[in-house]
């Protein structure tokens, strides 16, 4: 049986910029949908033991012993297809174990620097869709807010305990599109902690049980205070969290690289009128102070694994007064930025209506197989691919 490695074990090879080769043997449709950047399409059936991708093509370009690593959705044909590697006096073939789903699970835990040292702040970065989610916590009195935590609560968890801190909120910047809210409120239930979101979701009519956060009120983390900035636009009941006058948790309403799109919850007309309320909200966010944080909850992931604007494991943020002066669409005036804003919009996340439909109780998951197959692909809530940040 061929050889297995992990999906983190895989991550850090491409850190790392090891010479190998690597193959992913899904479908060719799949592959052009989501894909690792490094990979290469080499189609394998492991129902029919079949070789459909063209083999022959790269044959040459591989020595016996080059390395080979083998994926494809859930492990199954990399694994056959290894062997089929093995078969043909391939010495250095291994698989990776879990396929494209054990890479939706792969994280970065990354410190993010302040200027209080009674706030830490650790940002976890969901590699393959581009998710962000934080942990912010006071020193003094160890205790921890997670603010927008995937289903896979246990990254979150960690990171807080590593650090010294216990979980003592739960806080959601919006409903999203893109992943699961499931980690959130299994988090509520455990910890038995406060699950907060801004109290104008309420128009969304959730059907689950959470604690409502007023227009600039605030949510006391031991010493740290987090006020609830009021940010619509992107969703109806976005929120943003302002911790101090250190950093802003903007969720999808602002990037480093983009800002939010609107048409994920709204349609036609509609969307262009929430355009133009996320405009205004823009504004308002940019009258903080140049040297407040952002720190969003996505960055771009193309759809061949490409990350636009930033490095995986390196801190995703920006100041305030950086994006003022270099996102050029916030520079434009309200008219221009509506148009702009559906020039280049890239395709409607994978799934977005039945997640937004679970996230919101109004639809019932069936299990951790179905969740895994809802958040395959990278996330596509930004209003552009590429980024609309100039240059320094």
């Amino acid at each position: 049986m061929t050889d297995t490695i992990t999906a983190d074990e895989l991550k850090e090879k491409i850190d790392r910029d090891e010479d190998f080769v690597l193959f992913d043997n899904r479908s060719p449709e799949d592959y052009e949908n989501w894909h690792i950047a490094a990979a290469e399409n080499m189609d394998y059936s492991a129902t029919d033991e079949e070789l459909r991708g063209d083999f022959d093509a790269v044959r040459d370009e591989l020595d016996k012993d080059t390395e080979i690593i083998t994926i494809c959705a859930v492990g199954r044909a990399s694994q056959a297809f290894g062997e089929w590697l093995e078969e043909r006096d391939y010495e250095n073939v291994s698989s990776v174990d879990g396929g494209m789903e054990a890479w939706s699970r792969v994280y970065d835990v990354v410190p993010i620097a302040t200027r209080d040292d009674n706030i830490e702040i650790i940002q976890l970065q969901r590699r393959s869709k581009g998710c962000l989610g934080y942990v912010v916590g006071c020193r003094r009195t160890g205790e921890a807010a997670i603010i927008d935590p995937s289903r896979h609560t246990q990254q979150f968890l960690e990171a807080a305990r590593d650090h010294g801190f216990d979980v003592t909120a739960i806080l959601e910047t919006h409903i999203h599109a893109d992943h699961l809210m499931t980690g959130g409120k299994r988090l509520r239930d455990e910890l038995d902690v406060p699950y907060y979101l801004g109290s104008e979701i309420e128009t969304r009519d959730p059907q689950f049980e959470y604690d409502p956060v007023d227009p600039n009120d605030t949510v006391d983390i031991g010493e740290v205070t987090l006020k609830g900035v009021h940010t619509p636009g992107h969703t109806t009941g976005s929120t943003s969290w302002l911790v101090e006058d250190e950093a802003i948790m903007t969720g999808d309403t602002l990037f480093v690289e983009s800002v939010g799109r609107t048409e994920l919850q709204f349609e036609g007309g509609d969307a262009e009128e929430a355009s133009a309320v996320l405009y205004e909200t823009l504004q308002k966010l940019m009258a903080e102070p140049d040297t407040v944080t952002v720190l969003p909850g996505h960055f771009n992931v193309t759809d061949a694994g490409e990350y636009v604007g930033v490095t995986p494991g390196m801190p995703m943020q920006s100041p305030i007064g950086h994006i003022r002066t270099r996102n050029e669409m916030i520079q434009m005036d309200r008219e221009e930025y509506v148009q702009a804003a559906f020039e280049t919009i890239p395709e409607k996340p994978p799934n977005y209506e039945e997640i937004i439909a679970t996230n919101e109780g109004k639809r019932e998951l069936e299990g951790e197989e179905e969740a895994d197959e809802l958040e395959l692909g990278p996330n596509r809530c930004a209003a552009t691919e590429e980024s609309v940040v100039g240059d320094d």
